[in-house]
Parts: structure tokens; C-alpha cells; sequence
């Protein structure tokens, strides 16, 4: 398959309904890139990060940073996704079985990332579409895994009323990316972002306001695929984090810590610093155990 339909499908949203659609995009990609790439640059700084770079049908523009140890490879695909598809229908039944955990972790991240890949080819006015379409599509490919686990999920508006002495004087209307209910009721909500990136602050403040204004200690998590951007001028690339390291302990520690916070790519810092390592996990955790303690609570 070309560059042009790939970035063709990849632009349309109607085109990932299911997580069959999802993966059948993978394949297409990690075909493509082994003979329809200019290069792939290595990341001076943090070798296992690569860039993919293309040729003139993609404007010859260089890819998001692709964490290697992560992405799958087409040879391995087909073995991987039918450990994914295991994994999803016995979710609550590998807790100890970690090479699946770690590759249900890796599957979602190579699903997600080609298609943000893809759209890197873009030329630079369409970059916050892109941006747009990329986020969307993995907010929609974690609320698909998440029902076909068998949790009741959704995206939308939750009004939240505002009552003094015993009066409603109004509502707040929260938006969220992340919905779980269990008879009706809502157990838990999440916010599912490409990067922690200027998002972090909202997530903390929601849970605060939220359980502040509904007097329930409703779980709040988030999911971020990773946290890390392309510095540098060519050849001589590499990467840097954008995660907020101070932001998210001084709101862990003063505001109130979130109830989960899942990875698919975690930083270095993320695996020893005392607080961040207790708040901060990869993103199977929430799947295979922390997501049933929420609806079971």
C-alpha cells in the first residue's frame, strides 16, 4: 500500500470503528515502512528511539520518535496479535503471565503509533488536524478495548450539580474522554491523551472539583501514550520528555493523587523515583487489574 492511502485511511475517522480496523491499518503500515521510507534516523541521545523518515510523497518530513523496544515488528505481528486477542479475552486471567501483559502493552502502542507516524507525513498546515485525528483515534481505541473486555464505557458530558443548603443553584458540565459504568451508575472516569503535554494540570483539577462537588470519591485516571518529542536539527536528532515531573508530585502530594496513571511508554524516571513509581504504571495494569477493582468498588 501506498503513502497517499495510507494517509488517505489514517484521515478518516469513519475507518476505525472496531479494533479489527485498528490492526488491520498496523499491518498495512508495517509493511509499508520496509521499502517506502527515505531513512531511519537513530536518536543521538536515547539510541532505542528511532525517526522514520519519507520520502517526496510525504514531504520528505520526519516522523514522531518511535521507541523500537516498543513497536512491533511486521515479522512479529501476526504471533503478537494473537497473543493481543488472547490477552482480551482472558484479561482477568493473566495477571501473572507477564511476556502477555507486556505484549498487550507493546500491541496497543504499535497499533496507535503508526497511526500518528502516518499522519506525520502530513505538510506542516495540517499539523494540528493531524494532532486532532491522532488523539481521537486513540481516546476511541481505549474505549473499544476496554468494552471488548466487557466493561460498560463511553465518552460524554456528565452535568454535575451545585447545591447550596440543600438548594441546586446549578450545573457543571464536565466532558470526558472515559466513562465506566456498572448499573447506570458511574465508577469510574478517565482522561486518554497522546501526551501528558499542557494536559496534565486539567486532569488533577477534574478529579478535585468533581468529588468536591458530588461529595463521592469517584476514581479519576488517565492513560498517555507517551511523553517524550523530536529536538534537534538533521541528521543530529534525539529526544526530549514532556513530562512534568514537578507538576505531577506537587499535585499528587498538595492536591489529591489520581487513582491510576498508565503508560504505554514509560520514562526512565517513571520506573525509581519514590512517587512516581507508586502512581505511575504501564498501561496493562489498568486492564488486567486496577480497571475491575474501580467497577467493583
Amino acid at each position: 500500500m501506498t503513502l497517499d492511502k495510507l494517509i488517505t485511511w489514517a484521515k478518516d475517522k469513519t475507518r476505525f470503528i472496531s479494533i479489527d480496523a485498528y490492526i488491520a491499518f498496523c499491518e498495512e503500515y508495517l509493511n509499508f515502512i520496509y521499502n517506502g521510507l527515505q531513512a531511519v534516523i537513530v536518536s543521538q541521545n536515547e539510541n532505542h528511539y528511532h525517526f522514520f523518515q519519507y520520502k517526496e510523497d510525504g514531504n520528505f518530513n520526519i516522523s514522531r520518535p518511535i521507541n523500537s523496544n516498543l513497536m512491533i515488528k511486521a515479522e512479529d505481528f501476526a504471533k503478537v496479535k494473537s497473543n493481543f486477542y488472547y490477552a482480551l479475552k482472558h484479561i482477568r486471567e493473566i495477571k501473572k503471565e507477564k511476556d502477555i501483559r507486556r505484549q498487550l502493552n507493546n500491541f496497543i502502542y504499535t497499533c496507535q503509533q503508526v497511526i500518528g507516524a502516518t499522519l506525520d507525513a502530513l505538510p506542516s498546515n495540517e499539523s494540528n488536524t493531524a494532532r486532532k485525528i491522532n488523539g481521537d483515534l486513540f481516546e476511541r481505541y481505549i474505549r473499544l478495548i476496554i468494552s471488548e473486555i466487557g466493561i460498560s464505557v463511553r465518552e460524554g458530558i456528565v452535568s454535575v450539580p451545585v447545591i447550596i443548603d440543600n438548594e441546586e443553584l446549578f450545573k457543571m458540565a464536565y466532558q470526558h474522554d472515559v466513562i465506566i459504568e456498572k448499573e447506570d451508575k458511574i465508577k469510574a472516569i478517565g482522561s486518554v491523551k497522546t501526551s501528558s503535554k499542557d494536559r496534565i494540570d486539567k486532569v488533577f483539577i477534574d478529579k478535585f472539583l468533581y468529588n468536591r462537588l458530588t461529595d463521592v470519591d469517584t476514581p479519576h485516571f488517565a492513560i498517555f501514550l507517551n511523553d517524550v518529542q523530536r529536538k534537534g536539527t538533521e541528521p543530529r536528532f534525539g529526544i526530549n520528555t514532556t513530562f512534568l515531573t514537578g507538576h505531577f508530585k506537587g499535585y499528587t502530594v498538595k492536591l489529591n493523587p489520581l487513582d491510576g496513571v498508565y503508560y504505554c511508554d514509560l520514562r526512565p524516571n517513571m520506573l525509581v523515583d519514590d512517587i512516581l513509581k507508586v502512581q505511575i504504571r504501564s498501561l496493562d495494569y489498568l486492564f488486567v487489574e486496577d480497571i475491575w477493582n474501580f467497577i467493583e468498588e
